[in-house]
């Protein structure tokens, strides 16, 4: 593999390595797959261990906080010595995690693993989201994009693989997954051999650094990312509804099997999958600002129609709101990179580690809403929360026309 993605230097920064992007995409696949067993087995966990919603939402914030709070400080570390080796130790510890999933005999054994797991992907993400970068050739949302294809694909997949191997079987069928975590950090010790060899020709070749200066005031930065950091919590907290709840909102409402419910979030999963390709396109091409705004705002028609839908309609709307949702995180990581210039690690692992803690804050009060109030009243609130989008006005055009003709 080695052999046939290396490049030098001076063409790094010219050309898309698509090979290096396939690759690192492919390791985001692995890692968030096996990340994606964790709420796909909720409904199996609920049985096993007799838990109720707010326990669920537990386990969810134990993963995504100890995933959230590492990852600013993982980014900031390496922004200013980036540690290619560490992908291939955090996946090695999401496999730690898997086995500990699968053997766990309790509930606080449960939580114990999904922190492995999360302390994993908070190492994973910034380095992985700046080799991205680094290949994009300039390319910068449609690399992002194929980045967070892998991830989002892997979310898709990996319900459907519970569904079909640990659904009917039960617990310990989950270490299968043992195989694919091993596959993975194979894979991304090749990509950290390129990673490596890159830094090395990077070092020998001073003059091709990144330009670390904005045009833009302190004052204004740090409104534009206050603004992003909201409209991340709102696009996350709703996103925590579906990925963790949609299986028991369509069992409750529609009287449907564990296993039906699983294909059906396949599908969900999928169209986010699916949107966040087009939208690393997109805002390549019209501008990020542009499609943050589509994406968040442009929702909320769907989301309030989807309480209220026959099962058929239900799943027509969440396609669509998966496509458009997830159309806007890659576009706000990139645009939150060139906000800050110079700070990829340290702005990738804030935005990557407050979806991930946003994700996990939504699951535990939204558990919680619904042992109070019943899970159709959780998607109904829920509903609102991308008329949040509307504060996107607020950003600044810091690509300018000139910016989006020479990308095209």
């Amino acid at each position: 593999m080695e052999s046939t993605i290396i490049e030098e230097p001076q063409k790094v920064v010219q050309k898309t390595i698509f090979s290096v992007l396939i690759a690192i995409s492919v390791g985001h696949l692995i890692n968030d797959m096996l990340q994606s067993v964790i709420p796909s087995v909720y409904p199996l966990l609920r049985q096993n261990f007799h838990l109720n919603y707010t326990q669920i939402g537990l386990i969810t914030f134990t993963f995504n906080v100890t995933a959230s709070l590492l990852q600013p400080v993982v980014g900031t570390f390496t922004d200013r010595k980036p540690r290619p080796y560490s992908l291939p130790v955090g996946m090695g510890l999401t496999l730690a995690g898997i086995i500990l999933l699968a053997m766990a005999p309790s509930y606080i054994a449960l939580l114990c693993a999904v922190a492995v797991m999360g302390v994993g992907s908070s190492i994973f993400h910034p380095e992985s989201s700046r080799l991205a970068r680094v290949a994009s050739g300039g390319k910068k949302g449609l690399a992002q994009s194929i980045f967070q294809l892998g991830g989002n694909a892997g979310s898709a997949v990996g319900p459907l693989l519970v569904a079909l191997i640990v659904v009917t079987r039960g617990q310990h069928y989950i270490l299968w997954f043992t195989l694919v975590a091993l596959l993975g950090i194979i894979l991304l010790s090749k990509v950290s051999q390129w990673y490596q060899g890159h830094l090395v020709k990077k070092a020998a070749n001073p003059s091709h650094k990144e330009e670390v200066r904005s045009h833009l005031s302190k004052a204004k930065v740090t409104t534009s990312l206050i603004v992003l950091l909201l409209l991340i919590f709102s696009k996350f907290f709703y996103l925590a509804s579906m990925t963790n709840y949609f299986t028991f909102f369509l069992i409750g409402k529609f009287h449907l099997t564990i296993k039906q419910s699983q294909l059906y979030l396949f599908l969900f999963l999928a169209s986010v999958a699916a949107g966040t390709l087009i939208g690393g396109f997109l805002g390549d091409k019209f501008g990020r600002k542009y499609v943050i705004w589509f994406s968040i705002l442009g929702v909320a028609p769907f989301s309030l129609l989807l309480p209220h839908a026959s099962l058929q309609w239900t799943i027509v709307l969440a396609v669509i709101i998966g496509i458009i949702l997830s159309s806007a995180f890659s576009a706000i990581v990139v645009y939150g990179q060139e906000l800050v210039p110079g700070k990829v690690g340290m702005v990738s692992g804030l935005f990557f580690g407050l979806a991930f803690g946003m994700g996990g804050l939504g699951s535990a009060y939204l558990g919680w809403l619904a042992d109070q109030k019943g899970i159709n009243y959780v998607f109904s609130v829920c509903a609102y929360l991308p008329l949040i989008g509307i504060i996107t006005g607020l950003l600044p055009d810091i690509e300018g026309k000139k910016k989006r003709a020479a990308i095209n």
